[in-house]
């Protein structure tokens, strides 16, 4: 087997999976996770190549190298600053791979923290929800440490993704990856409030998701998604709450920027009105649940 490595998982599904990608690459892990059931289920499903302990430094006492796997920004600081958290744990030689998405601000004190005490870090939020992460087949937005992105490229990112990129000082991966959820949202609630007015207006949706299919609108979300919305099922890949968090995070990056983004803001409120009706668990399809109630 190849050297261990260390492991701060979410209770997220998908996140789970990124550990079993390393596991399925001949990697033994050190884990730990804020539900202790979960990792006793990894253990048990891998005896002898995971081990269990009980707080996030003890993940970094044994190993250098250690990914941080989190779901959301007071998710993250929570672990890294609680007693006994990453940053208690983090010594000369730590090597931190984070990939949870995050404000550009964040992932920048995040890095300072872990180098001031000797660390090496490593943003690398990714692009890809609970079935790529399954297949190993994410999308890396990599930034901060570049000999340790090229370090991992062809190892671990590879068994857990299909693509990885860097993009340079810290903060970028970040940005990059709140553009690309901005504008995988947008295409959602575009969807969906296309699909409410054609019920509106007595059509059939089904229909209309085939004559999307047939034009240069033609995408695998549409083609995953649009059937599932139909029949309102919003099992969650990629709950609601955290794609709002993404919204709401791209449009403080625009208003820092001093960019306007209309679009995003229209998508960010039709989410919180899902959010409001208690959808916030379900997939960010059910979106489109709201929109079908939007009174003009």
């Amino acid at each position: 087997m190849k050297p261990t490595l260390s492991v701060i998982v979410s209770v997220q599904p998908g996140r789970r999976n990124l550990a079993k990608c390393l596991l399925k690459s001949g990697r033994k892990l050190v884990v730990w996770n804020r539900s202790a059931a979960k990792c006793a289920a990894l253990s048990a499903d891998h005896p002898g190549a995971v081990t269990a302990v009980d707080s996030p430094s003890a993940v970094l006492a044994a190993c250098d190298l250690v990914y941080c796997m989190l779901s959301t920004p007071d998710a993250v600081k929570a672990v890294y600053e609680m007693e006994g958290g990453v940053l208690a744990g983090v010594r000369a030689g730590t090597k931190l791979v984070d990939c949870a998405t995050l404000a550009a601000e964040d992932m920048v004190r995040l890095e300072k923290q872990v180098t001031e005490r000797g660390g090496r870090f490593l943003e690398a939020p990714v692009s890809g929800s609970k079935g790529p992460a399954a297949s190993g087949q994410l999308i890396f937005l990599t930034a901060g440490d570049e000999p340790l992105f090229e370090e991992i490229k062809g190892t671990d990112l590879e068994a857990m993704g299909k693509a990885s990129f860097f993009f340079g000082a810290p903060g970028k991966g970040a940005r990059m990856k709140l553009v690309v959820n901005m504008v995988m949202g947008t295409m959602m609630a575009s969807l969906g409030e296309g699909l409410a007015l054609c019920g509106a207006a007595g059509m059939d949706c089904e229909q209309l998701l085939k004559v999307l299919d047939l034009g240069v609108m033609s995408n695998g979300m549409f083609r995953l998604k649009g059937p599932k919305m139909v029949q309102s099922d919003h099992a969650p890949n990629f709950p609601l709450q955290h794609a709002q968090k993404d919204m709401r995070l791209a449009g403080e990056l625009g208003a820092q920027l001093g960019l306007g983004l209309p679009v995003a803001a229209a998508t960010n409120a039709a989410m919180l009105a899902a959010r409001e009706q208690g959808l916030s668990d379900e997939d960010f399809s059910s979106v489109y649940e709201a929109q079908k109630k939007t009174k003009p």
